[in-house]
């Protein structure tokens, strides 16, 4: 029998996955019928885990960027510092179904080197 502690850990953990959960977007949410190609500079850089983030502006809005994970970008030889410093990348991808202006990026390429992402 779980005692008294033991239960109430096991019902936050319960409550607690749900919502990472939805914090995580599912790549359903994107269009792969429609592939986006933006060569621009990322307005800012998000170096992290369980991915990377980026902002870049496009047709009027900020557009929110969905990298890959820190350890593949470095292992397929992209750097945070490669891609930042205003320089024009060009990332490619998929936007998301519902409209909101975020992109999950299978490639990038910086100064004639395309990484692929996924």
């Amino acid at each position: 029998m779980m005692s008294h502690k033991h239960l109430i850990a096991a019902a936050a953990a319960i409550l607690l996955v749900p919502g990472a959960a939805l914090a995580h977007h599912g790549w359903s949410s994107y269009d792969a019928g429609k592939t986006l190609k933006i060569t621009a500079p990322l307005t800012s850089i998000a170096w992290r885990n369980p991915h990377g983030e980026a902002k870049v502006n496009y047709n009027g809005k900020t557009w929110a960027v969905v990298l890959a994970p820190v350890a593949r970008m470095e292992a397929r030889g992209l750097t945070e510092a490669m891609i930042g410093g205003g320089k024009p990348v060009t990332i490619e991808g998929y936007p998301r179904k519902d409209g909101v202006p975020e992109m999950r990026i299978e490639r990038i390429t910086v100064d004639g080197k395309t990484v692929e992402l996924r």
